[in-house]
């Protein structure tokens, strides 16, 4: 039995949704990509949501919206992939990483409390394998310092405090609190690469919270400035008769999203519901088998909140990484591919570069040393989860 770890769930309706676009002779940006800017607000349950080419470019234009550069400090997790924090290099800031609490896979809300100066512009929370991180209690931690704040743009004043900018790349359809994932930071980056819930090949979105004195339609328009090289005309509006005339107003980037990668996620969001139960179902043959074995997992759901089951993460209990390593390959072995989610940045050579040093960030490492992801996608079948748990119980006990 072959299982591979997360292939894309394409049937037949997202191939008719792309040829219908390929056959309108309009592939860019265009129609498609802003009625799933309009569908993925709706589901969010948010004002306006802007489609770009990844999750990476859309975290990237919150902070520029916000006007966080040189000076400036942001603070994420150190146990994430490298997207949460190299946007900060990128808009010339200072990524500055807090460790995760003891065994867990959200940062130590203490730590992060104690990480806040008053350079600190922003805070990147990442909501691992599709459970929410604690946003109440990063808001009621940037209340209480929010009189060490000095804004120093436009958007910040209208802030008044630190920017939550989550990176919800593994959380679309998470719920915690009643507060679906979209609504619970004031910017929401979400991802549509391949191995994703919903995928458009490669792509993202980024929603926001309605805030007093944030200009809704302002941000939209200048998150189409930014994605399309300043210029301030995109190609739809350009083609209607006689209006080519066009200015670059900055000189911007180049992020959009087209038409063709729309119409694949138009397709899968009309499938989410079901694709979201089909996971649930996964993970609940994974807990079952795993119950009373010396592993620990990501919970996916409880009393306030509930996980879109993205990723499913297992610890194994008292191992170290060469125990891991094996049960890996031993894995592979059957057919079954795996995961490790994740290597923490303090152990990359880029983060290393940065004057990172993971001795400062132990419990990220205990995290990282013993966890292997299981393979969980919507191609699978009860019978071949059955046959993952199994043949995981059998690595552990034999390694």
């Amino acid at each position: 039995m072959k299982i591979s770890f997360s292939p894309p769930d394409i049937t037949e309706f997202e191939i008719e949704e792309v040829t219908d676009t390929l056959k309108s002779g309009w592939i860019t940006t265009g129609p498609k990509t802003k009625r799933f800017e309009q569908e993925i607000a709706a589901f969010c349950g948010t004002q306006r949501a802007v489609c770009l080419n990844s999750a990476t470019a859309c975290l990237e234009m919150a902070l520029r919206l916000l006007g966080i550069g040189k000076g400036d400090e942001v603070i994420t997790s150190a146990y994430t992939y490298t997207a949460s924090a190299s946007v900060i290099v990128h808009v010339g800031a200072t990524p500055v990483l807090v460790d995760v609490a003891k065994d867990s896979f959200e940062m130590d809300y203490e730590k992060l409390k104690g990480a806040i100066n008053s350079k600190t512009r922003a805070i990147i929370p990442v909501d691992i394998g599709g459970v929410l991180c604690d946003y109440d209690r990063i808001y009621r931690i940037v209340e209480e310092k929010k009189a060490e704040f000095v804004p120093n743009s436009e958007q910040q004043r209208v802030f008044g405090r630190i920017a939550v900018v989550a990176d919800a790349a593994h959380s679309f359809g998470s719920v915690r609190k009643g507060i679906k994932s979209g609504q619970a930071a004031d910017f929401t980056s979400f991802s549509f690469h391949a191995v994703k819930n919903l995928t458009t090949g490669e792509g993202g979105a980024l929603t926001w919270k309605e805030h007093p004195g944030l200009d809704s339609e302002k941000m939209y328009k200048q998150l189409m400035l930014y994605s399309l090289h300043g210029q301030s005309k995109d190609a739809l509006e350009k083609t209607k008769l006689g209006a080519w005339e066009y200015d670059i107003v900055a000189p911007y980037y180049k992020c959009n999203m087209t038409d063709i990668c729309a119409s694949v996620g138009i397709a899968q969001l009309k499938r989410y519901p079901s694709l979201l139960q089909k996971r649930r179902e996964l993970i609940g043959i994974y807990d079952i088998a795993l119950k009373d074995q010396p592993v620990t997992v990501l919970h996916h759901s409880g009393e306030d909140y509930q996980s879109n089951g993205h990723l499913y993460l297992v610890r194994l209990n008292g191992g170290k990484a060469e125990f891991r390593n094996k049960v890996i390959e031993e894995m592979a072995r059957k057919g079954i591919a795996t995961n490790v989610h994740y290597k923490p940045l303090p152990m990359h050579t880029a983060y290393k570069s940065l004057g990172f040093s993971i001795e400062d960030y132990p419990n990220s490492f205990a995290q990282y040393e013993n966890e292997i992801t299981l393979p969980l996608h919507t191609l699978m079948t009860p019978e071949q989860a059955e046959f993952v748990a199994r043949s995981l119980i059998e690595c552990i006990h034999q390694v």
